[in-house]
């Protein structure tokens, strides 16, 4: 018989697990909207995919849902100022602000000063209780300045590697 694992055990468990950070961006029928993940892995390499993992109360669901594209972008170490406006305590459009921003071939924005973007289109959502799992193929990939420290988060901490 297994452990009872408590809500606050399993996240403080998890919260060990260090990850990229990444601003996941959309637009399309359903509007312009992104956010903050570090719940983003490769998941095949044959086609490419990735998975993203999105809550479903996030500002940005119902666009991402109806546009079907993302641009997943892998923040470096002098993107935190990014990070945190895409973290859900700023109005979706002021977001994209001052920052610089071109569009990829599925019409999601890119961030000029990611490390790696991967564009993608959304071929799955899978619901499992308060998240969907958007099970993305890569359509492209635009690769940005390996020179910068990665910025991950560890420990409910952003940190450079």
């Amino acid at each position: 018989m297994s452990k009872q694992i408590t809500q606050d055990d399993f996240r403080t468990a998890v919260a060990r697990l260090s990850a990229a950070v990444n601003v996941v961006t959309t637009d399309g029928i359903g509007g312009l909207a992104g956010f903050t993940a570090s719940a983003v892995c490769s998941l095949t390499d044959a086609p490419a995919m990735l998975l993203v993992c999105l809550q479903k109360k996030s500002s940005a669901y119902q666009s991402v849902k109806s546009n079907g594209v993302v641009c997943i972008n892998t923040l470096g170490a002098t993107n935190m100022e990014i990070c945190k406006k895409f973290s859900g305590r700023h109005p979706m459009l002021s977001r994209f602000e001052n920052v610089e921003w071109s569009v990829s071939s599925t019409g999601s924005p890119v961030l000029n000063e990611a490390i790696v973007s991967f564009d993608c289109t959304v071929v799955e959502f899978k619901s499992v209780e308060t998240h969907d799992i958007l099970l993305c193929k890569v359509e492209d990939i635009l690769y940005g300045k390996v020179t910068q420290a990665a910025l991950v988060y560890y420990n409910r901490e952003f940190c450079e590697v």
